[in-house]
Parts: structure tokens; sequence; C-alpha cells
């Protein structure tokens, strides 16, 4: 196995050792300011790799069918994993995993089709692009946001009016500010997952004549 495969299988390995340590954090193993911590360390090492893996596999023609197969996978359960554990902490909304979930299914289902039709691959659109980077970068600073998705919409703008509130939240103004980049690039990414996916159904229609 040449060392970008042995990358790409690191950082499927990752994965798991990414969800235990959030269970651990969940049980009170440990807190959970530290499980995230942990988490994101995990999760941007595995995101390295995966940029990594491809740059070596390209520069020094080591590209192989195995690594074809297997990276991309590795991939999706990297990100759908991270995005599973931030609705198990309720840092997000389920709908945002669900939207990339179906997504992955409508582009891997296409692209199956495509290659057993002509052997044409679709290629990676420009929304696709912007929804990779949203996606990776918004999972790495949520994990280190201490509100929620989208929290800086019940701020209180003191601490005696969230203390009086059953709702609002008080928030300084660096948390608060925080909050709303993190959560604007969480929506943006989820945006160009739905546009990239559509661009992958408007570029393949021709694929669905026979429907």
């Amino acid at each position: 196995m040449n060392l970008p495969n042995k990358l790409t299988v690191f950082r499927m390995v990752l994965v798991p050792i990414f969800i235990i340590v959030g269970y651990i954090g969940i049980l009170g193993g440990i807190d959970l300011t530290t499980a995230f911590i942990i988490m994101d360390v995990i999760f941007i090492i595995a995101s390295l790799t995966d940029k990594l893996d491809g740059t070596i596999a390209r520069k020094n023609n080591l590209v192989t069918n195995f690594g074809k197969f297997l990276d991309p996978i590795a991939d999706k359960i990297l990100v759908i994993s991270a995005l599973v554990m931030l609705v198990e902490f309720q840092k997000i909304p389920a709908w945002i995993p669900i939207i990339v979930i179906a997504r992955e299914f409508l582009v891997s289902g296409y692209r199956m089709i495509a290659v057993q039709s002509n052997g044409k691959v679709i290629a990676a659109n420009i929304w696709g692009k912007l929804k990779t980077v949203t996606q990776m970068v918004s999972i790495i600073l949520i994990f280190i946001d201490k509100h929620n998705f989208f929290d800086f919409v019940i701020r209180a703008k003191t601490e005696a009016e969230a203390l009086a509130s059953s709702v609002q939240i008080y928030m300084p103004t660096g948390e608060y500010v925080f909050n709303i980049i993190v959560s604007v690039l969480m929506l943006v990414s989820v945006i160009a997952t739905i546009f990239s996916g559509w661009s992958y159904l408007k570029g393949g229609k021709d694929l669905l004549k026979d429907a």
C-alpha cells in the first residue's frame, strides 16, 4: 500500500476515534470543552490528510483504483460523522446533515450512472468547491464556538435580560460576532450543498432521458 492510500486509511481510522471521544464527553468521562477541542484537532488532522494524500498521489504518480474508490468515501464519512455528532451535541439542527446526506446519495448515483452509460465523470463545479471549503471551515469553527447554530438571534444584551428570559441567552460581543460568522458559514455550506447537487442533476439530465 502506497503512502497516499495509507493516509486515506488513517483518515478513516480517525473517524471512530473522533466519535468515541465525543461520547466520552457526553458520558462525563471528560468535560465537553475538552472533548470538543480533541475532536476539533482530530478533524483538522483528518482534513489535512485529505489534502495531503491527493497532492502526493498526483505529484508522484501514485494514483490507484483503491485510492480513487476509498478517498471520496473517507471524505464523506468524515464530514457526515462530524455533522451527526454536532447534532448529538445539539450544536446544529438535524436538517443540515439530512441535506448533506441526500445530496451525496444523489450525486453518487448520478456519477455511477454517468460512468456506466458513457464512461464520463461529471466534473465538480464551483458550488461543489464552495461547499467543501465552507463545510470544513464551519465544522472546525463550530466546535470551538461556545454557542449553537444561529444562537445569536436570541442574544440578550445584558445578563439581567438573559436571566429574566427563558429564551434569550447572554453573549459577550466577541462570542456574538464569532457565532454570527460560524452560523453564516454553516448556512452558506448548506446552500452550496443544495446548489451543487442541483448542478449535478442539471448537468446529468440527459442520463435520465429514458425515464
